[in-house]
C-alpha cells in the first residue's frame, strides 16, 4: 500500500510514522509512506502556499496552484 502525504510540516507528521504499528508494516514493506512539502511546489520566494478568502472575513484558504503542481 502506498500513503501519500501532502503537507506543509512533513518533519511534524513522520513521527508517527516512526513508531508502533506503521514501523512495523514499512519495515515488512507492506506500506510506503510519502511526504510531499507543499513549500516546494509555491510558486513564489516566499513559499507561500495560502492566501486570503475573497469574500473577506476570517482564517485563510490553500492555494490551488501548489497542490496542483504537487500531484501533478
Amino acid at each position: 500500500m502506498r500513503i501519500d502525504i501532502i503537507t506543509v510540516v512533513p518533519e511534524l507528521l513522520k513521527s508517527p510514522f516512526e513508531a508502533s504499528i506503521m514501523q512495523r508494516s514499512i519495515a515488512k514493506g507492506l506500506v510506503e509512506v510519502h511526504f510531499h512539502n507543499l513549500r516546494d511546489y509555491a510558486t513564489n520566494t516566499y513559499k507561500q502556499v495560502d492566501d486570503y478568502q475573497y469574500g473577506g472575513g476570517a482564517g485563510m484558504v490553500m492555494m490551488i496552484e501548489p497542490i496542483d503542481k504537487c500531484i501533478s
